[in-house]
C-alpha cells in the first residue's frame, strides 16, 4: 500500500512534535492538524481538515506506521508514530527523515541546519553518515546535483513523490534554478480535500520563523492542556 503527500505530512508532523514538544505527545487530532499547516518549516505550506488527517491516520494505521495511544474514557483520541519499531530506525535517522518528510528534497548541509532541533549532528559528516544508512535501506534517494549547485539532493521514499524522475524534476527543492518563485501547486489528497501548496518562505526570514514555530508549538501546549482540563472538569 502506497502512502501520498498528506500521508507523509502526517507522519512527518508526528515525528517531529515527538522531539520538539514531548508534553504534548501523542498528539491530539487538532493539535495534529496544527502541526501539519503550520507556516514554518514547512515547503509546502499546506490547510489540511480534519477529515484529510483521519483519512491519512487510517492509512498509515493500516500500514502500521502510526496507532491510536489513547482516546478510551472519553478521552479524546490520541496518535503516535510507530517508525522506530516498523523501520527501526534511530533518533538521527528519524530526524532526517522528518525534515524531508516536512520540506521536500534537501542538501545535506540544509538537513545539518534544519535537523539540530531534532536531534543533534556533530558535523556535516554525521549527516552524510546518516543519509547513506537511509539509502542503502531504500528509505531515501540522491539526487545529482543540479548545474550550478555545489551539493547532491536527497528525498525521502516513504511516500510516492520522489519514487521516479531525475533529480533535477523532483518538487520541493528549496533553491529554484531560475531564483523566481515558483508557482502555486494543487493536488488532490486522500479524504477528499485539496492539498493547497505555495511556495515556501525566503531564508531571510529564518530567524523570524523560528520565533513563530516556537510561538505555534506553545500556542499547541496550551490547546492540549486545555482539552485535558475540560476532560476533567467533564466538560
Amino acid at each position: 500500500m502506497e502512502i501520498g503527500p498528506v500521508e507523509v505530512r502526517v507522519l512527518g508532523s508526528l515525528v517531529e512534535k515527538q522531539r520538539t514538544t514531548p508534553d504534548v505527545y501523542p498528539l491530539t487530532l487538532n493539535t495534529l492538524r496544527l502541526a501539519c499547516n503550520q507556516s514554518t518549516n514547512r515547503d509546502p505550506v499546506v490547510d489540511l481538515d480534519d477529515a484529510a488527517i483521519r483519512a491519512a491516520l487510517d492509512r498509515l494505521t493500516r500500514k502500521r506506521w502510526t496507532r491510536l495511544a489513547s482516546g478510551q474514557g472519553g478521552r479524546a483520541p490520541k496518535y503516535r508514530h510507530l517508525l522506530t519499531e516498523t523501520l527501526e530506525l534511530d533518533r538521527a535517522e528519524l530526524a532526517i527523515l522528518s525534515v524531508l518528510m516536512l520540506r521536500g528534497p534537501q542538501t545535506p548541509g540544509e538537513l545539518k541546519g534544519r535537523a539540530d532541533r531534532l536531534h543533534r549532528f556533530d558535523d556535516l559528516g554525521a549527516v552524510e553518515a546518516t543519509l547513506e544508512r537511509l539509502t542503502d535501506r531504500g528509505h531515501v534517494r540522491r539526487f545529482e546535483r543540479r548545474p550550478g549547485q555545489k551539493e547532491d539532493r536527497y528525498a525521502q521514499l516513504l511516500g510516492t513523490e520522489h519514487r521516479s524522475g531525475a533529480g533535477g524534476d523532483a518538487a520541493g527543492s528549496s533553491e529554484p534554478d531560475d531564483g523566481g518563485d515558483a508557482p502555486p501547486v494543487r493536488a488532490e489528497p486522500y479524504g477528499g480535500a485539496d492539498l493547497g501548496l505555495s511556495p515556501p518562505a525566503p531564508d531571510a526570514g529564518a530567524a523570524i520563523g523560528a520565533r513563530v514555530t516556537k510561538l505555534e508549538e506553545e500556542v499547541g501546549v496550551l490547546r492540549e492542556a486545555l482539552e485535558r482540563l475540560r476532560e476533567e472538569l467533564g466538560a
